[in-house]
């Protein structure tokens, strides 16, 4: 049987605009992601740093389209899918994803922001898309894990602005619903996936420990949400779904042949 949250995952998804899947991949799959992104020189000579308007920067790389190599997999697998599917209740496809390095005692922060903040001017017209971060390092308050405010999704899109290369929130809003939102930390180890939707407030701080901070984010539209105009990322796609098992199978695959397809 192909995987499926729970009906109260998806029940606290729509309350609090996230759920936390503890384990969704196992070791052996995360550490095969672990050893990918540490070898493959695609991820390092297309690495793009943005400065956090605090004096940090983040390193990332992304793409719009999941591939055959082993990120594409994990954007595209039954697991990934099916979650995203549940969570919104229709076709989804594959909008985005991107993998996102904070450098020990240098890794930048985020401010905070919605995704939709930003993507609303790209042409998406409704608010029917996600994000599911999967860490691939631990995650810890030391090393900058994500931040949500608690069923800040239920504000609406909020009007954001430059801080830095990136876009925020206005934080007169943001400071605001921190008053009637909880803040939680959403700490996590290799294998964990976070689901949040795209009016969900979301930050981190900078890294300041001696211990990496990689995550691996696939973002999901809903296909009849197609943006109306043409931007960076793609129109409806439609999203060619991977059995579960095509992880080990590539990711072993990878390995023995030590060659890594370009992002």
């Amino acid at each position: 049987m192909s995987y499926r949250l729970s009906e109260p995952q998806v029940a606290q998804y729509h309350r609090d605009g996230y759920i936390l899947v503890p384990s969704l991949f196992t070791a052996e799959e995360i550490g095969l992601l672990q050893n990918a992104c540490k070898a493959d020189p695609a991820f390092q000579q297309n690495v793009l740093s943005r400065r956090d308007g605090e004096g940090g920067s983040v390193d990332l790389a992304i793409w719009n389209h999941p591939g055959d190599d082993l990120y594409g997999v994990f954007s595209s697998c039954e697991r990934m899918v099916n979650s995203a599917e549940q969570l919104m209740g229709e076709e989804v496809y594959h909008y985005h994803s991107k993998l996102i390095l904070k450098r020990p005692r240098i890794g930048g922060a985020w401010t905070w922001h919605q995704d939709y903040g930003y993507w609303y001017n790209n042409g998406c017209l409704f608010p029917q898309m996600l994000s599911c971060m999967i860490a691939v390092d631990r995650s810890r308050k030391e090393n900058g894990c994500l931040q949500v405010l608690k069923g800040s999704h239920h504000l609406g899109r909020i009007d954001h602005g430059h801080t830095g290369d990136q876009t925020g929130a206005n934080l007169e809003r943001v400071e605001q619903a921190g008053k009637v939102c909880e803040l939680v930390y959403a700490e996590m180890n290799p294998g964990d996936a976070l689901f949040f939707h795209c009016n969900t407030l979301h930050r981190s701080d900078q890294n300041k420990s001696d211990d990496p901070r990689l995550t691996l984010i696939s973002c999901y539209n809903a296909a009849r949400n197609s943006p109306y105009k043409t931007g960076r990322h793609p129109q409806y796609t439609p999203l060619k779904r991977v059995p579960d098992t095509r992880i080990l199978e590539t990711g072993v695959k990878l390995a023995k042949n030590a060659s890594f397809i370009t992002a």
